[in-house]
């Protein structure tokens, strides 16, 4: 949940949440949709300039889940609030497959992180 401090980022035209400002030290920190700092301490203007180029599109990119195992799930965003970050197994794009999903807390946990793999390649697939 984000703190009473956080000030909500918008992108103009459709109001899109992009993130928020936090107030820190003389200045603002810049956080993403996940929660996570984008920049370190900067001005009001540079923050809302970072989030505005940062977009939403990395939303939809390749994710992992390290899991307290020490496994690793390779995953995809679906849901993002204020309240929590929903992930899935990622399923390759097929529609007749169900796979997993993992309610995780917001911020969301370092445990969900870009994908660091090869994204042509998928563990548990044959390779011929």
């Amino acid at each position: 949940m984000p703190q009473e401090s956080w000030i909500e980022h918008r992108r103009p035209g459709d109001r899109e949440r992009l993130g928020w400002i936090r107030p820190e030290g003389d200045g603002f920190v810049a956080l993403d949709a996940l929660g996570r700092p984008v920049t370190g301490e900067v001005d009001w203007l540079t923050a809302e300039e970072a989030l505005d180029e940062r977009g939403l599109r990395w939303l939809a990119d390749l994710w992992q889940l390290d899991q307290p195992d020490g496994t690793r799930e390779r995953v995809r965003i679906v849901e993002v609030t204020p309240e929590r970050v929903v992930v899935k197994v990622d399923d390759l794009g097929a529609v007749d497959v169900v796979t997993a999903t993992h309610v995780l807390p917001f911020p969301a946990p370092d445990e969900l992180r870009p994908f660091e793999g090869d994204a042509a390649t998928f563990p548990g697939l044959a390779h011929g």
